[in-house]
C-alpha cells in the first residue's frame, strides 16, 4: 500500500527520473530568436564556437541546459545546449547556432519567432 502511495506522489508532482517535468505553461519563452557563426571565438562558457553544433546563447539559463527551441511558423523542433551568453538584441531570446538555424529553417531569414522550453 505505502509503495502505490509513493507512485502516485511522484506522478502527481510530476518527477520524471530526478528531475521535475517541464511546466509548459510556467516555463515556456517566446520571442525572437536569431543564429551566429563566429567560428573559432571563445564562447562566454570557455567552449571555441562551433557552427556546426547544436549550441545556442541565452541571457540567463545555466550553461549546459538543453533546451527544446521551437520554429512558430513552420513547426520544426530542434534540442540545444547552452554554452554561451546572448543575444543583445531587445525582443530576442536566443541565439543559436547556423547548424540550428537551418534545422529550424531560418538561416535564410536570419531570424525567426521562436518558443523554448528547458527539457
Amino acid at each position: 500500500m505505502k509503495l502505490k502511495v509513493v507512485v502516485a506522489l511522484i506522478a502527481a508532482i510530476g518527477v520524471v527520473g530526478g528531475t521535475a517535468a517541464p511546466n509548459f505553461a510556467r516555463d515556456q519563452q517566446c520571442g525572437g530568436a536569431s543564429w551566429y557563426a563566429m567560428a573559432g571565438n571563445r564562447t562566454a562558457s570557455g567552449e571555441r564556437m562551433d557552427p556546426s553544433a547544436m549550441t545556442a546563447a541565452h541571457r540567463t539559463l545555466p550553461f549546459g541546459t538543453i533546451v527544446m527551441v521551437t520554429n512558430e511558423r513552420n513547426g520544426r523542433s530542434l534540442n540545444l545546449r547552452i554554452n554561451d551568453r546572448g543575444p543583445f538584441v531587445h525582443g530576442r531570446i536566443i541565439d543559436v547556432s547556423k547548424a540550428a538555424a537551418t534545422k529550424l529553417g531560418f538561416l535564410g531569414a536570419g531570424s525567426a519567432e521562436v518558443c523554448i522550453v528547458q527539457i
